[in-house]
Order: C-alpha cells, then sequence, then structure tokens
C-alpha cells in the first residue's frame, strides 16, 4: 500500500469515525426531545384533568340551578 492510500484510508475512518460521533449526538438529541414532548402532553392533558375535577362542583351547581329555573318555567306555563 502506498503512502497516499494509506493517507486517504487514515482520512477515510477518521471522517467516518467523526460522523459516527455526530449521528450519536443526533440520536441522542431525538430522543431527549421525544421525551420532553412526552412529558409537556402528559403535562397539557393532567392540567385538564385536573381543571375539569376543580370546576366540576361549580358546573354540577350551574346545572342544577338551570335544571330548577327550566321546570319553574315549566310550571308557570302550565
Amino acid at each position: 500500500m502506498s503512502p497516499e492510500e494509506r493517507e486517504l484510508l487514515n482520512r477515510s475512518v477518521a471522517l467516518a469515525e467523526e460522523n459516527n460521533r455526530i449521528l450519536l449526538k443526533m440520536k441522542r438529541g431525538q430522543r431527549w426531545s421525544s421525551i420532553m414532548r412526552t412529558v409537556y402532553w402528559i403535562f397539557i392533558i393532567g392540567s385538564a384533568v385536573g381543571a375539569f375535577y376543580l370546576i366540576q362542583p361549580y358546573v354540577d351547581e350551574v346545572k342544577s340551578m338551570y335544571q330548577s329555573v327550566s321546570a319553574g318555567f315549566k310550571s308557570l306555563n302550565k
């Protein structure tokens, strides 16, 4: 193997190793992005469910008031 071929081979190996490091960093970044996106959506959905349970008694109270007013209007019509 000539010295020029050896130099080309060494450069190719170095370039392949550098590409491998870059690809591993990209894969790690993608994994973290996926984890954070999952945490984000769990937080959003959990907040919505928590808000629903927090205001559910008030919604039930408004619904019962509406039903009583509706029943009052029906009795007036009769």
